[in-house]
């Protein structure tokens, strides 16, 4: 009877240690993931394709807008920016892997479309279509949350 005792003892013990090192292994992993791979934005810069910025948020304060012709399409560059106000350097594969990149919503479609270019994501197109004014949402997405959202929406202006 002490034998079977000894032996569950032992067993018992043997499982408890492995359960644990499970957890450790597990824990760390978790914090490694989500300290490396999350982008601590403080505002951003949209350029247009000359390289000239339209527009930038940094830390809420915003300055510039969006104009666009009806009938055109404005291509813009997003370029997040650090606490510094310095660009952060990202790796546009990693985000296709960890399924982020730019989302943008709560654009009037009458007046503009805004879309993330396809198989470029950190590129926007603006599509005016209607004279008139709106205004978009931007958000850095990390799988199912956003690592940053602006913090104002982003005006657009379409003219004739």
């Amino acid at each position: 009877m002490f034998k079977d005792l000894k032996r569950i003892k032992k067993l018992s013990n043997t499982v408890f240690g492995i359960s644990l090192l499970l957890f450790v292994v597990a824990c760390e992993d978790e914090h490694d993931h989500d300290h490396d791979e999350h982008t601590d934005a403080e505002g951003f810069i949209l350029e247009n394709s000359s390289g000239a910025q339209v527009y930038k948020e940094f830390k809420g304060t915003t300055q510039g807008t969006i104009t666009v012709n009806a009938g055109s399409t404005l291509e813009l560059t997003v370029h997040f920016l650090d606490d510094d106000g310095k660009e952060i350097e990202h790796d546009e594969h990693e985000e296709e892997e960890e399924e982020g990149g730019l989302k943008v919503s709560g654009f009037d479609s009458n007046i503009a479309k805004v879309e993330v270019e396809e198989g470029h994501g950190d590129e926007l197109n603006i599509t005016g279509v209607n004279e008139g004014s709106t205004s978009f949402k931007l958000e850095l997405m990390h799988g199912d949350h956003a690592d940053f959202t602006s913090a104002s929406n982003v005006p657009i202006t379409v003219i004739k």
